[in-house]
């Protein structure tokens, strides 16, 4: 039986009167409802008997479906939709990466991001405090970062944040710009994914969750809140990125993080991407 098929046959049996009272009804009826799905798991915890509280569990489910279905109802929702939208949102979050063709992919090999590099993050001394210097094959590459803040908080490291997007999510236009990797090929994606607007973008999405995620760095951390992956949503919007699922994103944070806290209370280290496994790693804490 579909959804909707369900859905118009609860609707038949609907006793509820009209005007507001009968959208509010059955909205108390579900919550009435839940509680009892609780009731029968908390029998079930001090009784057992499980072929009772499968049958328990069946009705109770049931009678929650139905409110479900009349609120669809009510609100001018089908319910096949519904749950076709809840499968979509569910599979963003915490379903495996869609298998999608690199967004560099159609471009030269001297404008795509490498499948494996490493880059070494050394501490220096700057006028301004303690900076890193950054290295890949012995030549440097990027600025040489300090914090840039009041207190030292580590924040001068923060470039493996874009190496975990490029890493996980095959997008960082400032990963482009440190390697000299702008799709100038094709004018439009020099200007528009890999220019100065879009690298703004990237930088604040870095500071954004840094700032976030301060003091505790996502420290033992299973997901990322679902607030702060929707305002990087919006921020992506228009730009190819926006492909990325939200799950993808918390992915690369939370990688981006395992990675930074190593490196950064190590102070300095390397760090190897590789963008066809997916995945960031740390091969090395401390200076060399």
């Amino acid at each position: 039986m579909r959804f909707s098929e369900y859905q118009a046959l609860a609707a038949k049996t609907d006793q509820a009167p009209e005007g507001e009272t009968a959208k509010m009804l059955p909205m108390l009826g579900l919550a009435g409802e839940a509680g009892s799905v609780l009731t029968v798991y908390k029998k079930y915890l001090r009784d057992g008997r499980d072929q009772e509280t499968q049958a328990s569990m069946r009705e109770e489910l049931g009678d929650v479906l139905w409110y479900v279905a009349t609120i669809a109802s009510k609100f001018g929702l089908d319910l096949d939709e519904v749950a076709a939208n809840n499968i979509d949102k569910v599979n963003r979050w915490w379903g495996p990466p869609p298998d999608r063709r690199a967004f560099d992919g159609g471009f030269p090999i001297w404008e795509q991001l490498p499948s494996v590099f490493e880059v070494e993050m050394t501490p220096i001394t700057v006028s301004k405090g303690t900076g890193v210097r950054l290295t890949c094959d012995m030549i440097d590459v990027g600025d040489r970062l300090t914090d840039n803040a009041h207190v030292e908080d580590g924040y001068r490291f923060h470039d493996i944040f874009h190496f975990a997007y490029a890493a996980i999510l095959g997008w960082s236009p400032v990963t482009r710009s440190i390697f000299g990797l702008k799709r100038k090929s094709r004018p439009t994606f020099d200007e528009v994914e890999d220019g100065g607007r879009a690298i703004v973008v990237e930088e604040g999405i870095s500071a954004y969750v840094f700032a976030c995620a301060w003091p505790h760095r996502f420290d033992a951390a299973t997901e990322v809140e679902r607030s702060v992956l929707n305002t990087i949503r919006t921020m992506v919007n228009g730009l190819e990125v926006a492909e990325c699922t939200e799950g993808e994103w918390q992915q690369a944070i939370l990688e981006g993080f395992r990675v930074f806290r190593a490196i950064a209370d190590a102070n300095g280290g390397l760090v190897k991407v590789n963008t066809l496994q997916r995945h960031i790693d740390v091969v090395r804490v401390g200076p060399p």
